[in-house]
């Protein structure tokens, strides 16, 4: 069966704000890892478990002053990465919102949400994996639930990419009030 044009549009647009929604959601995701676990609740810094790590980077632990230095420090270089992201996230919608072939486009809500929170996910299951399972250099908490905790934060992003590619998926879901009517 043939697709309507107002659906094929649709798919076309978001496709327009896939990339930058996903590279979002990673900068955004990044900023609540690093605000929220790192500062607020300081359940772990970047390089908290570094005497237990896979890897040699030097023992920083967080009860020392240097080693509070060292993990600040990476915590910051950390951030740094998270704002480029989003930074250059905001540059990509930018220009596709100022692309003469998207002028007077209207994109869902939904959509860019929903690639937000897929980016959101996918950073939280890349740095779940990465440095909580094959570097070891930090975990989302330290001691008895270390490894619960760490399987939470993975299974949570998952939802989060599950959830997002859902809720962008609802913003162009043939048949649906809100694709006919998106372009409009």
């Amino acid at each position: 069966m043939a697709q309507s044009s107002s659906v094929k549009r649709s798919n076309r647009a978001s496709g327009e704000i896939r990339l930058p929604g996903i590279i979002l959601g990673i900068g955004l995701g990044g900023f609540v890892d690093g605000i929220l676990l790192h500062q607020i609740l300081q359940w772990h810094h970047m390089l908290s478990s570094s005497d237990t790590a896979n890897i040699d980077v030097g023992s920083y632990p967080v009860t020392t002053v240097h080693g509070l230095q060292m993990n600040t420090l990476w915590d910051g270089l950390f951030h740094t990465v998270t704002w480029l992201a989003v930074l250059i996230g905001l540059g990509i919608l930018y220009s596709r919102l100022n692309d003469t072939r998207s002028r007077n486009r209207v994109w869902a809500s939904r959509t860019l949400w929903g690639w937000m929170l897929l980016g959101w996910g996918l950073f939280n299951v890349v740095e779940g994996l990465i440095d909580h399972q094959i570097l070891g250099i930090h975990h989302v908490i330290s001691g008895e639930f270390q490894v619960l905790a760490d399987v939470v934060f993975l299974i949570f992003g998952a939802l989060l990419m599950v959830g997002g590619w859902l809720l962008q998926r609802s913003a162009q879901a043939p048949g649906s009030t809100q694709a006919a009517h998106q372009e409009r």
